[in-house]
């Protein structure tokens, strides 16, 4: 019997978010309560490639593990290309989307996708990629908020958040 609770447990470390399969077409867009996500919250809305959290700055874009989105400002909407590359996207890594089409919950703002310059795909809010930050180390953190004047959290709406994280 302790065999096989140990390949239950086993079985269910190997069914991560990150490797299912993304759903046949984008989760509509819903008004998800902008109160911090309860554990059962985060977890069913985990197949999405965006959703909403509440954070220090209110309630903000963050990928499927719960990690900050950020707008940089030196992208322009709608060009259909990202500026950030080499250094720059290594300290700032690109969101993808799972499958070919973005999935979203909660996320209002306008959802597509870009073909970056080795021809990945980048999720893009009202025509602008968006990101992550590698010193953000746990679902919540908003390290990046304002970093160089140009890196910025993004509201569900597709607003820049542009207040202080202090």
């Amino acid at each position: 019997m302790t065999g096989g609770a140990l390949v239950l447990v086993a079985l269910a470390a190997c069914s991560s978010p990150a490797g299912s399969a993304p759903a046949a077409e984008p989760a509509p867009a819903s008004s998800a309560s902008s109160s911090a996500p309860s554990a059962a919250a985060t977890s069913a809305a985990a197949g999405a490639d965006l959703k909403v959290a509440s954070t220090s700055l209110g309630s903000v874009v963050v990928d499927s593990q719960g990690r900050t989105a950020y707008y940089f400002d030196k992208d322009k909407a709608g060009s259909g290309t990202s500026v950030c590359s080499g250094d720059c996207l290594a300290a700032w890594p690109a969101i993808a989307p799972a499958g070919s089409t973005p999935t979203v919950e909660g996320v209002t703002a306008k959802v597509g996708t870009i073909k970056r310059d080795d021809g990945s795909a980048q999720i893009t809010l009202e025509g602008r990629p968006v990101y992550l930050f590698v010193k953000d180390k746990a679902a919540g953190d908003v390290t990046g908020q304002g970093v160089g004047g140009v890196w910025y959290v993004i509201a569900p709406d597709g607003t820049e958040v542009k207040k202080s994280a202090g």
